[in-house]
């Protein structure tokens, strides 16, 4: 007997699983939708495996039918067979009027009778009816009706009249069974598993791999990105390459996206260009469509995850020493029982973006009774052809149990806009109107969240609460998303307009610093976590869940990892035992690697060129000037001063400036490293608010010279300002000092550079 593929055709006895016991001899041919051999316009949809047990095929045509999927298969014999296939009419949850996901079956080119995605408010199996199959070599294919997102999850061809089992059970036994799947999956190690390939993912998967782990990146859809993907089209937000670490974020600008406007096009998200990014990473493993789906662990810690291909149904088990939960919905965490929590009301929803075009004639579009009633002043006018960020909704509902609904609310919502624009009042506005692009694949904004050491609060960020492992700055507002009200009348139960409410007592420039306890799970011992479902309050994630800023976090586990696999540590003894390490791991560069986490670390040629504290290209490298030169950060410091950037030419990551009389006092020190003659320089930026006469007082080997200098006018030599030469003997202690007191204006400290004279 030949076996397609794509389908399995079991003769047996029984079927040992307990929920469905099939007649002695029945034959069977079950067929997984997602494994067609062409999808043809039909999408693959991986986000609701979790609700309904299954990837399935999607025809998301915004109202034109899609090109058939089509497979060939294999029967055991001919004769009649049964057919059922599972599906839904995905708007009779609502008692909506009318069945937008209509599809038909052909087999061997000809259309069952019975035409599907007109029954059921829920998954189920709908009967197909008969059908005679006279070749058993036969083609099979879905054909769309409508293009209003018709869905098929599998079909069955059966001698038996049973229905299959309508379980929501993922990957369920009966299913391996008729599929012909190995029992015992194929077994990966890894030092660290990342589940989820959004930006936290990425980041995470790439910083570990770099600093000599073995990485697998685990995704259940084809692409990258996550909400920053050509799939959802959000506009990759938060400054990166800043604050105390400005290193952090170089990873993330080698894969983010460039996007004008959210949503942007196709081109912008680039996921061709991600992809190859992470394939060509000698020690990662990308394992793009694939579904984590159950977790094993000792009650402390995860010993495996157990994932299928969304498009075969073979099974992958990772063992690992280290995972990261970067899924957004803290999915892993929540299988491995780690503390979590979901605010219980007002969370924000998930949104499905749009846009629009003009056609060069005038063009018709369905009408979608079955969609919201609107008018056009029940939703904001899709400025620039685009329906934005706040075409969201799902507020109060469950973001995971509820997910699918959510998003086909959301769905709804949009076709029941443009129906107006084009078939109701904004008819005559819009003839050449045309949908280009609605988001089937749901951007989320808030779910789960794992509890870590710290769990961080909006007090914490804006009373600027100081964490000695603050690490990843958020520079985002804390930007909350709620109904909108003069949308929300006529749909109170979930309304699909949202506003955005800022708190914005946020450092924009600089970043608060979110702690690395954040990243780690408080009981499950090898779990990091980074992304949305890290641990902070529902009001502090309106600042951190921006998406380059959860790449960030996912370097800094990523580089944590290396040293819990070098150190034989858990993530918690990062921060007791080895956070001076870790310190200096996060002062690399990002294209910084080695080939194990014991090898010697490499910088490449390329890396990019150091930032600022505020995400500026940094002025000179203190490590390529001459002598010894001490920067205003290794400075020692009393009163009120401000560091600064905008007066280009200064040393290392800016400046410090204080006001005139404010009692302010900065202390340069350093050694001489050998006995000779000495220059002493000081380093500035003039201005003509700088005083003309700073007190500067310059003391080697017990010998004290004070000095005035003129901060207006520009230093003569290289941006260094001469303050003598001296005579000094190796070991000898040199200082430095500038004082606020009678400068006749504000006092600016750069960094001291100390060079030997030639004799």
């Amino acid at each position: 007997m030949e076996i397609s593929r794509f389908a399995y055709c079991l003769f047996c006895f029984c079927f040992a699983s307990p929920c469905w016991l099939s007649p002695v001899n029945a034959q069977q041919v079950f067929i997984e939708a997602e494994s067609f051999d062409s999808p043809g316009g039909w999408k693959l949809d991986t986000q609701f495996i979790v609700n309904m047990g299954s990837p399935y095929l999607l025809a998301h045509g915004l109202g034109h039918p899609v090109k058939d999927a089509r497979t060939i298969v294999t029967f055991p014999e001919k004769g009649k067979y049964h057919v059922y296939v599972r599906t839904m009419d995905w708007v009779a949850r609502w008692n909506a009027p009318g069945q937008p996901g209509r599809f038909q079956v052909l087999v061997d080119g000809k259309p069952l009778e019975q035409t599907f995605g007109t029954q059921g408010a829920d998954w189920f199996w709908q009967t197909g009816g008969t059908v005679d199959i006279e070749k058993t070599r036969t083609s099979v294919a879905l054909k769309d009706l409508t293009g209003f997102d018709g869905r098929c999850d599998a079909i069955l061809f059966t001698k038996s009249n049973e229905s299959p089992p309508n379980t929501s059970e993922v990957l369920a036994r009966w299913r391996r069974e008729l599929l012909g799947l190995n029992e015992t999956p194929t077994e990966k190690h890894y030092d660290l598993v990342v589940i989820g390939g959004g930006y936290s993912g990425m980041g995470a998967a790439l910083s570990a791999a770099r600093m000599g782990c073995r990485v697998a990146l685990v995704q259940d859809r084809g692409v990258l990105g996550g909400n920053g993907s050509s799939e959802v089209r959000v506009w990759a937000m938060g400054n990166i390459r800043r604050g105390k670490y400005p290193r952090i974020g170089e990873m993330v600008e080698e894969f983010c996206d460039h996007a004008t406007k959210s949503p942007g096009s196709y081109e912008e998200f680039e996921d061709q260009r991600k992809e190859a990014i992470f394939r060509a990473e000698p020690n990662l493993d990308l394992f793009l469509n694939h579904h984590a789906y159950q977790v094993e662990s000792d009650g402390k810690r995860i010993t495996a995850i157990q994932a299928f291909d969304t498009r075969t149904s073979e099974q992958v088990r990772f063992t690992g020493r280290f995972f990261a939960d970067c899924t957004g919905h803290a999915t892993i965490g929540f299988l491995a029982k780690a503390d979590s929590e979901m605010t219980p009301e007002g969370r924000m929803g998930m949104s499905n973006m749009w846009s629009w075009d003009e056609a060069a004639e005038p063009i018709s579009f369905p009408e979608t009774p079955w969609a919201l009633d609107l008018a056009m002043e029940d939703f904001p006018y899709p400025v620039d052809h685009h329906g934005q960020w706040f075409w969201e909704g799902g507020f109060d509902k469950d973001p995971i149990g509820q997910a699918e609904a959510i998003r086909d609310w959301n769905l709804r919502a949009v076709y029941g806009a443009f129906n107006a624009m084009k078939n109701r009042d904004g008819a005559e506005e819009h003839k050449t109107a045309r949908l280009t692009w609605l988001a089937y694949i749901g951007g989320p904004r808030e779910s789960r969240r794992l509890i870590g050491d710290v769990v961080l609060t909006k007090d914490d960020i804006i009373e600027k609460r100081e964490f000695s492992d603050g690490c990843v700055p958020s520079t985002w507002s804390i930007d909350l998303h709620y109904p909108k009200e003069q949308y929300a009348k006529k749909f109170p139960d979930n309304p699909f307009i949202s506003k955005a409410e800022h708190d914005r007592r946020i450092d924009r420039n600089y970043g608060y610093p979110v702690p690395y306890r954040c990243f780690y799970s408080r009981n499950i011992e090898n779990l990091f976590m980074a992304g949305r479902s890290i641990s902070v309050t529902h009001e502090a994630l309106g600042t951190t869940r921006v998406m380059k800023t959860c790449g960030m976090m996912g370097e800094v586990i990523g580089r944590a990892t290396s040293i819990c696999v070098r150190h034989d540590c858990l993530p918690r003894d990062v921060y007791s035992s080895y956070w001076t390490e870790m310190d200096g791991l996060l002062q690399l560069p990002g294209k910084a690697y080695r080939k194990s986490v014991n090898d010697e670390l490499v910088v490449p040629e390329d890396s990019m060129p150091l930032a600022s504290r505020t995400g500026i290209l940094a002025g000179q490298d203190p490590a390529k000037l001459d002598g010894i030169v001490i920067d205003d950060e290794a400075a020692v410091k009393s009163g009120n001063w401000k560091s600064g950037i905008n007066l280009r030419g200064f040393v290392g990551m800016g400046y410090l400036y204080s006001n005139p009389d404010s009692g302010a006092e900065i202390c340069f020190q350093a050694q001489a490293p050998k006995t000779g003659r000495f220059e002493i320089r000081l380093a500035y930026q003039p201005h003509k608010n700088r005083g003309s006469t700073v007190p500067v007082a310059v003391e080697t080997d017990g010998r004290l010279k004070n000095l005035t200098v003129n901060m207006k006018k520009p230093p003569a030599d290289d941006g260094f300002f001469s303050l003598g030469t001296f005579d000094l003997k190796k070991g000898s202690t040199i200082s430095v000092t500038l004082t606020t007191e009678n400068s006749g204006g504000a006092v600016h400290a750069d960094a001291v550079q100390i060079i030997e004279v030639d004799p």
